[in-house]
């Protein structure tokens, strides 16, 4: 994993909803794209970031009604990013020192141009190991 850059671990996929979105439409874009995160944005501005696991943890268990809830009200608004020359070692060492399971990646005009997820590192480490599942 050391040896492999975050260009070639990331996923390039990224989808953009604005805060506005409601919980609903979001989980709704997170299905048709087979995706667990969303980059929330504030017309031309990175506002933040939701999860599946946000939507569950900040609205679903708190009885938010996803109909009339915004990824604004729940999103993670501390980003963390890397740029995608970084290693993955560099990237599990930060995943790790932030607690965070997603980064966004981006360029050195800092840019976005991916997200890096602790699954995708472990898929480069253990390639057999991390998709197999167990019983």
């Amino acid at each position: 994993m050391t040896n492999y850059r975050i260009a070639d671990l990331m996923t390039r996929q990224v989808v953009y909803l604005s805060a506005q979105t409601t919980l609903d439409e979001a989980a709704r874009a997170m299905a048709d794209a087979d995706i667990g995160d969303i980059v929330v944005t504030d017309g031309q501005s990175l506002f933040g970031m939701v999860t599946d696991r946000d939507i569950v943890v900040r609205a679903v268990a708190e009885h938010k009604d996803p109909a009339k809830t915004t990824l604004g009200e729940i999103a993670t608004r501390e980003i963390v990013m890397i740029e995608q020359s970084s290693t993955g070692a560099e990237a599990a060492r930060l995943m790790r020192d932030r607690a965070v399971r997603r980064m966004l990646v981006c360029d050195v005009d800092r840019q976005l141009v991916g997200i890096i997820s602790l699954g995708d590192l472990a898929q480069q480490l253990h390639p057999t190991e991390a998709t197999t599942p167990t019983a």
